[in-house]
């Protein structure tokens, strides 16, 4: 009754409000009647040798300036990066923790592998799959953002480490232009009050400053039962600049509890090709989480076998504290030089429950204590009662990761110069060296506990055995992840050096373009692994008594360390022509090669000695990805256009940390992707899809050879019109997906969805905005993910959806 009366509320709060780029991904005021939201006109500067527009470029990229992000209202970066072409987010983990993917380049795993993710030129991490640690935990989308930049294979080969299949740049505001804002943002229908601002001004000539940043504290997009949402940051930049030149430093400083969400039961009914999804009773996929209030402490060992508590409400929780630095300057005889510097001092946890199995209560009680067992409530306000024999219960590992150090350190240095030549052509030379240093250093101390399946507030279960003796602690079943066979407890320190130079040659003469470029990337891994521990009686709070949670205690071998001591060198490249036909038409054409090194994931799979730490005999440290595309683009003052074909060969392994299965796959995808923008006075509409057909090609699981990846749909979309006047402005946006495989067996389907968004604005006086926003207006369940590939006997699958609909009101004052 109360989200009813919250929803009359909105609907008649939305005749006079305004949009918002909401609350998780700090919510930025509507466009003005005469912004540009298309980007069209933006110089590109991500992964190319020199800054060009998008006409003359032979790469496929899009751009979306800050009156675009204010229309895609979105609640995080992974779903910013829907609305980017080409680019499939599977935004429903919360702030982070997003599988990202390109071109139909495959999730084989979870995180973004051949994606890389920036900030301001520069990697977040060196690699963008570390396991809970992926790079979009570690960046939040605020007032800060000038533009997001997103180039699609390509020269991302050859002008960033690991990234073959594309770079997604988010590039900061600098001061350029004098002034600031604040804007405070509530949920209406959910936990989330938010405070954004940013101020740029200018300290004396020629030196300007760019500050801002959010704050933010609510239980979130989702029922947790407490605060799961908890933090904000800080950036800013301070530019000096010269008559040939400039110099930036800039910093960062992150700490914010986000709340991740895992898979959650369903109930699926119909058949493995024609199924329907519906939630368990009193557990809503898209509007529950399975944290609960009764369940936030969290016993263990730590990494060096000692006892510790851990508090579950960290959820994903980023520390990143970062300084750095850019220049440019004209040398001497149109020489330019070029260096971006960044140390990033980066930590955290990672903490949430993964429903192991589900299913009654006596099923998995019986599983816990033998035949006869019983099942109470440990906590909540049926405490100590007798749990009804047919009520839905869930056997959870804890997902509780301590990042200790995500350190890294990057460099790029590069020198470009123009040079004529006699025919009124242009040669274009570029050549660079990319230094980096990344650390992983990741303790997993995960254990496993009875919970209730359901949404508000479930309580965990304890279990005696038919001769009445407690075989759980508070629900507490044992100190590993004993439904995962006691694996799981693991310490590693890694340290990945990447050494790169690089080099492009570009020829341009009236209307063509021609370039190619190469890089050579040689790299090593130093440090241990240690883990898995062996799974024996502990006694873990020293009281002298062993329980039965503490015979299942897994322990790291800390006098077993395995060393890793590997080098690696591949070399990447790409070539590329652009033929400007007419002042508002061009066509391109690019081939390219790119190489991915395998980080922390690699080590896992038997891939290395376990006295040497050397490659053993046909270890593949580097998976290669090989792409050609043509393509065209159209702009005229009213309408854009973009479109290209595009070919891609993949070659994969990886490591799953929930099945621990290694896996090694080929796949090949072809397709077309097209882009589209349109203005006709106040009214506009964006328009983006990716047409996709992909296989598997080589496995080593024979039987998925011919199918197609996992959750690769056919077709994703993107649909936004809006209409702005100097008054208001409203529209809306359409994000939906065909229908996919939930596994490479090609058996269970996850459903085509449509989520839409809408929102409305008002610009009552000047400098005063207020705002209303509605992600997901319609409440739609859409499953990204699900663990089984068929439906299996009791009905009941483990899938994340998109979250339900939450609707904010902002307020933002500009100065």
């Amino acid at each position: 009754m109360q989200r009813v009366r919250t929803i009359l509320l909105v609907s008649s709060a939305l005749m006079f409000a305004v949009p918002a780029f909401a609350q998780s991904a700090a919510p930025a005021a509507a466009a003005p009647a005469t912004a540009d939201t298309t980007g069209k006109d933006d110089i590109v500067v991500t992964a190319v040798a020199r800054g060009q527009n998008r006409l003359d470029s032979s790469v496929s990229v899009s751009s979306l300036n800050s009156a675009a992000i204010a229309n895609a209202a979105p609640r995080s970066a992974a779903e910013l990066f829907r609305s980017l072409p080409g680019i499939r987010s599977e935004s429903s983990g919360g702030e982070g923790n997003a599988n990202i993917q390109v071109r139909g380049i495959p999730i084989s795993t979870g995180g973004a592998k051949f994606l890389q993710l920036q900030e301001d030129g520069l990697p977040v991490l060196e690699f963008g799959d570390i396991s809970f640690g992926n790079a979009d935990i570690f960046l939040r989308s605020d007032f800060n953002i000038a533009r997001v930049e997103a180039v699609r294979g390509g020269s991302a080969s050859t002008f960033a480490s690991n990234s073959p299949g594309g770079v997604i740049n988010l590039i900061s505001k600098t001061g350029d232009q004098e002034g600031g804002s604040i804007q405070g943002t509530v949920g209406l229908d959910y936990g989330e009050y938010r405070i954004d601002t940013d101020y740029a001004g200018k300290i004396s000539e020629g030196l300007n400053f760019h500050v801002g940043g959010f704050y933010r504290v609510g239980e979130g997009p989702r029922r947790a039962g407490y605060d799961g949402n908890k933090g904000g940051q800080i950036r800013g930049n301070i530019t000096k600049t010269f008559d040939k030149g400039f110099f930036r430093l800039n910093f960062k400083y992150l700490n914010d509890r986000a709340i991740g969400y895992l898979p959650s039961p369903v109930r699926v009914n119909g058949s493995d090709s024609n199924p329907h999804y519906e939630g368990l009773p009193g557990l809503s996929p898209n509007n529950d989480a399975i944290h609960s209030i009764y369940f936030t402490r969290a016993v263990t060992l730590d990494g060096q076998n000692n006892r510790e508590v851990d508090d579950i409400r960290d959820g994903m929780h980023p520390i990143v504290k970062s300084i750095g630095f850019e220049t440019q300057f004209d040398v001497a005889d149109g020489w330019i030089v070029n260096d971006k510097f960044r140390y990033a001092d980066i930590s955290g946890r990672f903490i949430s429950p993964f429903p192991a199995s589900v299913d009654t209560v006596s099923t998995l009680a019986a599983g816990i204590g033998g035949a006869g067992a019983t099942a109470t409530y440990a906590n909540g306000p049926m405490a100590g009662q007798a749990v009804p024999a047919g009520t839905y219960a869930m056997d959870v590992v804890l997902f509780n990761t301590k990042l200790n150090s995500l350190n890294n350190v990057t460099n790029d240095f590069k020198v470009s110069r123009k040079f004529a030549t006699g025919n009124g052509g242009a040669v274009n030379f570029t050549a660079g060296f990319y230094k980096s240093r990344q650390t992983i250093d990741i303790d997993w101390t995960w254990s496993s506990y009875l919970l209730e399946a359901k949404g508000n507030n479930a309580a965990l279960i304890d279990v005696k055995n038919a001769a009445g003796a407690l075989q759980t602690d508070n629900g507490l079943v044992g100190y590993s992840a004993s439904f995962f066979g006691g694996c799981c407890r693991r310490s590693y320190k890694l340290d990945y050096d990447t050494n790169a130079p690089y080099v492009q040659l570009g020829y341009s003469q009236d209307k063509l373009t021609v370039d190619a470029s190469a890089r050579y990337d040689a790299g090593n891994a130093r440090g241990y692994v240690a883990g898995d521990g062996p799974t024996a009686p502990f006694d873990v709070d020293g009281n002298g008594v062993i329980s039965a949670p503490e015979k299942l205690t897994s322990t790291l071998p800390l006098g077993a360390q395995r060393p890793v001591n590997y080098n690696y060198n591949y070399w990447s490249y790409s070539v590329g022509a652009n033929y400007r036909a007419s002042q508002e038409l061009s066509l391109f054409a690019r081939y390219s090669k790119g190489g991915r090194a395998n980080a922390d994931r690699f080590v896992f799979g038997g891939n290395t000695s376990a006295t040497t730490g050397a490659l053993l005999p046909g270890a593949r440290p580097v998976d290669f990805v090989r792409q050609a595309e043509v393509g065209t683009k159209y702009q005229t003052g009213a309408l854009s256009l973009y479109g290209t074909a595009f070919y891609a060969r993949t070659e994969e392994q990886n490591y799953e940390a929930t099945t621990q299965r290694a896996t090694a796959n080929t796949y090949r995808a072809y397709g077309l992707e097209f882009e589209g923008n349109y203005r006709v006075g106040a009214f506009a509409l964006a328009a983006s899809g990716t047409l996709t057909n992909a296989k598997i090609v080589k496995s080593l699981d024979a039987t998925v050879i011919g199918h197609k990846p996992r959750r690769q749909a056919d077709f994703i979309y993107r649909i936004t019109p809006t209409y702005t006047t100097g008054l208001f402005t409203l529209g809306a946006s359409a994000i939906g997906t065909t229908a996919s495989y939930t596994q490479d067996s090609n058996q269970l389907k996850l459903p085509a969805y449509t989520q839409i968004n809408a929102f409305v604005s008002v610009r009552p006086m000047e400098r005063v905005q207020v705002s209303v926003n509605a992600n997901n207006l319609f409440n739609t369940t859409g499953f990204t993910e699900a663990e089984e590939g068929s439906i299996p006997a009791n009905g009941i699958v483990r899938a994340r959806s998109i979250n339900g609909r939450t609707v904010s009101a902002s307020v933002k004052f500009d100065f």
